[in-house]
């Protein structure tokens, strides 16, 4: 009985700790756009149309110069100066732009994210792990990470 009460009570803790960690926040993946409406182009609109969507969900606001995005081929963007308030997002475009709040602008002419499958991983400006989002389907322009 005793036995099945600390597995009871450990496998409770367990079940806490995600929650926690969501409660204390983080910056992460928010939302992949990687096919873009209509037909690939190449136009700057079209291009653009294409973005990763970054949020911070902690209480305070967070530099992400130095972080970069990266995608399995290995294109990576490295973001420039650009503070994230807290419970904002931002969204990263693969063409070209004037940053402003809530939109940067990678600069690229052609596209990055695969319209079938692909992983974006954003890592931190010390190269540290922050997140991950994977995608395979072409049944959907867009996936919530």
């Amino acid at each position: 009985m005793l036995a099945a009460a600390v597995a009871t009570a450990a496998a409770s803790t367990v079940a806490l700790l995600p929650s926690q960690a969501q409660a204390a926040g983080s910056v992460h993946l928010y939302r992949v756009y990687y096919d873009s409406p209509g037909s690939d182009t190449r136009s700057n609109s079209s291009l653009n149309s294409e973005w990763v969507q970054i949020k911070n969900s902690t209480s305070s606001s967070v530099q992400l110069k130095g972080y970069t995005l990266r995608d399995m081929t290995g294109y990576k963007f490295t973001f420039p100066s650009y503070r994230i308030s807290a419970g904002k997002t931002v969204k990263v475009h693969t063409g070209r732009g004037s940053q402003s709040a809530g939109h940067v602008y990678w600069g690229r002419g052609s596209y990055v994210w695969n319209n079938d499958r692909d992983t974006v991983t954003l890592r931190t400006a010390s190269g540290a792990f922050r997140d991950s989002c994977s995608y395979n389907s072409t049944r959907a322009d867009s996936k919530m990470c």
